[in-house]
């Protein structure tokens, strides 16, 4: 693919200090600082070139810290409603499709636009001497899983047991790749802590989450897809938030397109959204707290269990840190909104009805949150809306398609030790293993 592209060119900058600075391949945070903030990259074309469709994903690789193009990628899909635009009285309502949808040229083949988290991170990675760790609720994990299987690099999962059943493949995952999971009743939490310890191991390196400027870059190209096809940025962008790394990846795509010069000078509100009864982000905001509030445990995982949109059940979301999403409402405007399973589920129908395909549940609550605003008389019919459908088509997927599912090589308890992650981790991977001293 691309045999004349070349690495992209780029430096990365402190969002907490302003200082610039190398990548050292894999770098996650600013040296020789003390106080946690993300580190964003500035590339060297200030003016994105959008190459060719057929390059999937990497048709944005002007914005992509890449030294390498994958096989099997798609990019998102953006076009201009009709259905859903008349029913809302909307007349400059765009969806960004990421997932199954080939007539509208989507072909996500884990339906999710965690894809493009996955393409690019792996895009950037330029080495397969290490196993890639990646913590999930799910969606992330088909992802990474299917990426890593197709291109040959070695990548371990943690997944809450519970969630395991979003693992279905159209082809089975080579052995490169493994899952572990967290025990019935733990959370996405839980399988980050696991995740944590194995990083400690020697031989496994993090994929980094909101720290991995790759993981944000890559999800920024929803928005890269809806300026280009609309050809400037919108007032408005809808997305349900689990982390709100997708948030903050539009803002910093936001503010890239200001400078590219012909897109607009200005900041598209972030209208987010959370799904009822599991409100992290969404309480934090409404007290005006830089800072989450306090939740028990407990009661987080009870909260977990009852939402409909699994993928948004981030208990320690990049919310607080400098360059988080705190950061990004305040500057780009916006707000924190919410949905009920009941409200999701009726809006996934009226996606459906008036735009012909499924949506996952978490699209289905950014779009009850869009169908609310409108209902509610707060947003003008002649906004430029950009509403990000982060996953759909899989039901279709599946009636077209025979799945298969990834089975867990082992389970842990919520809370294992070290030595049993060492233990474990040598059998699966047959490798020797050294003690951390």
């Amino acid at each position: 693919m691309a045999e004349d592209f070349r690495p992209t060119e780029y430096i990365l900058e402190s969002l907490q200090t302003g200082k610039k600075f190398e990548d050292e391949g894999w770098t996650l945070d600013a040296p020789a600082e003390d106080k946690p903030g993300l580190v964003r990259a500035i590339y060297n074309k200030e003016q994105i070139e959008v190459k060719d469709n057929s390059l999937g994903l990497y048709k944005f690789a002007d914005w992509l810290p890449i030294q390498r193009m994958l096989e099997g990628s798609s990019a998102p899909a953006t076009y201009k409603s009709e259905g859903l635009a008349k029913y809302l009285g909307l007349n400059n309502l765009y969806i960004t499709f990421s997932g199954y949808w080939p007539e509208k040229d989507a072909n996500f083949r884990t339906c999710s636009f965690k894809e493009t988290e996955a393409y690019s991170v792996c895009g950037r990675l330029n080495s397969s001497d290490q196993v890639l760790v990646v913590a999930s609720a799910g969606n992330t994990a088909r992802a990474f899983a299917r990426v890593c299987s197709d291109n040959n690099i070695p990548l371990l999962l943690c997944v809450p047991e519970d969630n395991i059943d979003v693992l279905w493949f159209d082809e089975p995952i080579k052995e490169n790749v493994c899952l572990v999971a967290t025990k019935s009743g733990s959370d996405y939490f839980d399988a980050i802590h696991l995740s944590n310890l194995a990083c400690q191991l020697e031989g496994f390196i993090t994929e980094g989450g909101a720290k991995n400027i790759a993981r944000r870059d890559g999800m920024a190209c929803t928005v890269l897809s809806a300026a280009t096809e609309i050809g400037r940025i919108p007032d408005y962008y809808f997305q349900a938030v689990g982390s709100g790394t997708g948030a903050i990846a539009a803002w910093e795509a936001n503010m890239r397109l200001i400078e590219d010069g012909r897109f607009g000078t200005h900041k598209m509100k972030l209208m987010v959204s959370q799904n009822t009864p599991f409100l992290p982000m969404y309480d934090a905001w409404k007290e005006d707290s830089r800072e989450m509030l306090a939740l028990d445990d407990d009661m987080a995982r009870a909260q977990v269990e009852e939402i409909i949109a699994k993928v948004l059940s981030n208990r320690k979301p990049p919310y607080s840190i400098k360059g988080g999403l705190f950061d990004a409402m305040k500057d780009a405007g916006g707000d924190i909104l919410k949905a009920t399973n009941e409200e999701a589920m009726e809006a996934s129908k009226i996606f459906l009805e008036t735009e012909g395909n499924d949506i996952h549940p978490a699209a289905a609550v950014a779009t009850a949150t869009l169908i609310k605003y409108v209902q509610q008389g707060k947003i003008d019919k002649n906004a430029c809306i950009m509403l990000n459908i982060t996953g759909g088509g899989e039901e279709r997927f599946k009636r077209e398609k025979k799945v298969c599912y990834l089975k867990p090589s082992h389970v842990f308890d919520i809370n294992p030790d070290l030595s049993e992650v060492r233990e474990v981790m040598g059998k699966i991977f047959k490798v020797e293993i050294p003690e951390i001293l």
